[in-house]
């Protein structure tokens, strides 16, 4: 099951990575991943709820970025970055499935992965300081 989640986060920032870059609407950037035939229909299924919930929560979710990394405003971060902090941050406020512990390691992992040297460190450090403040717990 973790396999099949990590591909669909995977897939899931790259969904939201060419969304921040172009003018792609949501949908048509989905269907490539559907067209694609990689991903198994639970896979996609995730993507669809991830995607979804960050560009419905997009507002909520930068306005934290801002917050908690006050140095590193989402306009002005990487957009890899700043797109794996969205997705984190869905899963460990929006979305019970996800035990904090799991989506932070995740996102770092997918830092490690795509991010630059510091990405990582960026996202543990601002992941952390959420979790901390709003008094997450599972």
């Amino acid at each position: 099951m973790a396999g099949i989640r990590r591909q669909a986060r995977i897939a899931a920032l790259q969904v939201l990575y060419e969304l921040d870059c172009t003018k792609h609407e949501a949908e048509e950037a989905l269907a490539h991943l559907t067209a694609e035939g990689k991903l198994p229909q639970e896979a996609l299924s995730f993507v669809r709820k991830l995607v979804g919930g960050v560009l419905q929560n997009k507002s909520e979710l930068d306005a934290l970025i801002k917050k908690f990394a006050p140095a590193f405003p989402p306009e002005h971060m990487l957009t890899i970055d700043r797109n794996i902090l969205r997705l984190a941050i869905f899963e460990i406020l929006f979305n019970d499935k996800t035990p904090f512990k799991v989506a932070i390691n995740e996102a770092v992992e997918l830092a490690k992965e795509f991010g630059s040297d510091s990405s990582p460190r960026l996202i543990n450090g601002v992941l952390g300081s959420i979790t901390t403040e709003r008094g997450v717990k599972q």
